[in-house]
């Protein structure tokens, strides 16, 4: 039989209402969960002022450590089970143990990082999961950013932990309180850091002051190969390079070239550390006094070529003291001097003479210099 639209519609809303009524005639589980929508509870459970919500598991995971900012950004995945009476139902008359229904229509516990700098919870899905005894389970994913004072005094070669505190609102015995179950560690390799192990702790006997102790290690290889190795060898290659003649300034520009090396890779450490952290890094004291080392040589090689050139250190345009030899040893020196070359080196042109003689005439000043000297201690 069919009927106007009119009639038709009121059939229709008639139908609803009495699927939203609990009528026994709609007992499907879509119509299970209207009614338990429709009862619009958004509030906390009331029975006690105090709800306990637990917390069976906890997914962790390090996304980063940033160690210029000391800061620890991870994030967490919690399956929470609470209880509320009042969205259960009568399984003679809903056949049925479990239903989903919208996270937005029912009230969900919140989970809070107190001592996080940046703090986001959202719900792992749009559904959550109700059984007929009013018990509810649901997941929530949280990104964290923590301050974590990590000891660098042993870097490359710090380890540390640092604390994650989970909470929930709780003010004057009224709110929700957390009951953790098991922590799970997953993917704890990130960057230049590790993570060795995650364990639940507990200030105190106070069920509100709940935190993630995470164990941080440093992987030391990238450190070492890109600060540590650097600096080693630059310090061998100044030691070495006292090999270098003394005339035409290649031991000086070498020794500068390594001085504004070893100042590049001072700064990329200063870009890498802290500046203010509680324990000041070993390797920075490390560095600045390898740069001082470099500094010293620096200036003795300049020191020397000055002495080797002008046999005196006095920086000023003055006459040059004769030498305490007379000219009949000078001649005698200079005879015995060429008969030490050799006729391979005499044979080779007069450019390689002249260059062996500088050679030897800078090598007598320096000797002459440092007899005058042995000679005023002995007179002293």
């Amino acid at each position: 039989m069919s009927y106007p639209p009119s009639v038709e519609g009121i059939r229709i809303s008639e139908s609803t209402n009495k699927c939203r009524n609990t009528d026994t005639s709609c007992t499907t589980r879509r119509c299970l969960a209207e009614m338990l929508i429709n009862r619009n509870y958004s509030s906390q459970p009331q029975q006690e002022c105090l709800h306990t919500v637990s917390v069976p598991l906890i997914e962790y995971q390090t996304l980063a450590v940033d160690t210029k900012k000391l800061r620890l950004r991870s994030r967490l995945q919690a399956s929470l089970v609470w209880t509320d009476p009042e969205l259960a139902w009568n399984t003679s008359v809903y056949p049925y143990d479990t239903v989903v229904l919208p996270v937005s229509k029912v009230w969900t516990p919140e989970l809070q990082v107190t001592n996080g700098i940046l703090t986001t919870m959202k719900h792992s899905s749009q559904d959550l999961l109700a059984y007929s005894n009013g018990t509810l389970k649901h997941n929530v994913i949280i990104n964290a950013e923590v301050n974590c004072e990590v000891n660098l005094f042993n870097y490359p070669f710090a380890s540390d932990e640092c604390p994650v505190a989970i909470q929930s609102w709780a003010l004057d015995d009224c709110g929700t309180q957390l009951e953790f179950g098991d922590v799970m560690m997953i993917d704890g390799n990130h960057g230049d850091w590790q993570t060795d192990g995650v364990e639940l702790l507990r200030q105190g006997m106070r069920a509100d002051r709940n935190y993630i102790m995470v164990a941080l290690t440093i992987r030391y290889l990238n450190p070492f190969v890109t600060l540590m190795l650097p600096s080693i060898l630059i310090l061998l290659a100044d030691m070495v390079s006292f090999a270098l003649p003394l005339g035409g300034g290649e031991r000086n520009s070498f020794k500068v070239t390594l001085v504004l090396s070893f100042t590049m890779f001072l700064i990329i450490l200063n870009n890498e550390l802290p500046g203010d952290s509680k324990c000041s890094p070993i390797i920075r004291t490390h560095f600045c006094v390898c740069l001082v080392l470099l500094v010293l040589s620096m200036l003795v090689s300049m020191v020397l070529t000055r002495l080797a050139k002008d046999g005196s250190l006095m920086f000023c345009c003055c006459p040059k003291r004769p030498a305490p030899k007379n000219t009949e040893n000078k001649q005698e020196e200079e005879e015995e001097d060429e008969a030490s070359f050799p006729t391979e080196a005499k044979a080779d042109g007069s450019d390689t003479m002249k260059a062996l003689e500088d050679e030897v005439g800078m090598l007598r000043k320096v000797v002459n210099f440092l007899e005058e000297l042995d000679a005023k201690w002995l007179k002293n």
